[in-house]
């Protein structure tokens, strides 16, 4: 095909893969909330645990919405990148041979794997521990010492009564405090089919410095780390790749191993957002990462991978 034809396919692929994230994009606008919300649950089950309002804070008017908006468009990436890569192929694997296109079969499905580990890993090991971590860290700065004073006399303090939870039926103007939420709440009226009508208010530990957490911080937070830990995770496949292009073997591999743990090391500072805890937390998988590559390598060589897993190398003579 001439220069012209390729860049026409070029278009008409990349209007395909545009139409085809429009009604992901919409899709994903209706869940987008729910979504919000799961990603914001780390935040809110770390900052209960320290003992703090678990609400985050949003300061300016389009917060919420712009989060909202983010989280929709990355869901709708996320969730349509299959037909992205669909479109893609469709593009390049013309120009392919049969062995070459074996390599594509063989690296999208471990990229996919190895991604989505990455991201559990992040989500369900990494961000509890950072938070943890980094609410904890100013808790006992600058901390207020009581001061402690005698009852007048014929004085007693009130009492409100502490729950794991909400009564059932809450009679208007009962209050109480709710363990699992860490807040004082009232119930101001009941509707006609029962439902009370409860006013709230979140409470604190004594800390030094109070951790209020913004929506679009947190959020920010967690999509940098995510496009960290997604693009560390491929440390297997750039193994594979330095391998197959003949740059490394095996005894290279296993000689370099400490100069790729200092390596790492330094991965992990730059992509990290400084602290030790996300540092050592990246540093250790990286590794490991790096190993598995090296596994990879002994176990599918690129002859073995062009071959079709035949164990033989592939007919030159078929290009």
């Amino acid at each position: 095909m001439p220069l012209g034809d390729h860049l026409e396919e070029l278009r008409k692929r990349l209007i395909h893969a545009l139409f085809g994230l429009a009604p992901i994009f919409v899709l994903s606008l209706v869940f987008g909330q729910h979504l919000l919300g799961f990603l914001i649950s780390p935040l809110q089950h770390a900052l209960l645990a320290a003992g703090h309002d678990p609400a985050p804070l949003a300061t300016e008017p389009l917060e919420v919405f712009g989060a909202y908006i983010k989280v929709s468009l990355i869901g709708a990436v996320v969730v349509g990148s299959p037909w992205v890569l669909f479109q893609i192929w469709r593009f390049v694997a013309p120009g392919l041979y049969d062995r070459e296109k074996r390599f594509v079969y063989f690296l999208l499905p471990l990229s996919a794997i190895l991604t989505t580990s990455g991201l559990l890993f992040l989500f369900r090991v990494v961000m509890p521990l950072i938070l943890a971590f980094f609410l904890q860290f100013g808790v006992q700065i600058g901390v207020l010492a009581p001061t402690y004073a005698d009852l007048p006399p014929n004085t007693t303090l009130p009492k409100i009564v502490i729950l794991d939870g909400d009564p059932k039926s809450p009679a208007p103007g009962e209050t109480w405090f709710n363990k699992r939420l860490n807040e004082e709440r009232l119930c101001i009226s009941v509707s006609a089919s029962g439902v009370p009508e409860i006013l709230a208010r979140p409470m604190n530990k004594a800390a030094g410095i109070r951790q209020d957490f913004r929506v679009a911080s947190y959020i920010s937070l967690l999509l940098s780390l995510s496009i960290a830990f997604a693009v560390a995770f491929q440390t297997p496949i750039v193994v594979l790749l330095l391998g197959w292009a003949g740059f490394i073997d095996v005894a290279f591999h296993s000689k370099f191993r400490r100069h790729a743990l200092f390596g790492c090391a330094i991965a992990a500072a730059l992509m990290t957002p400084g602290d030790v805890a996300s540092m050592l937390l990246l540093w250790i998988p990286l590794y490991a990462l790096y190993e598995l590559g090296g596994l990879l390598l002994r176990m599918f060589p690129a002859s073995r991978v062009a071959a079709g897993f035949k164990g033989k190398e592939p007919d030159a003579a078929a290009d």
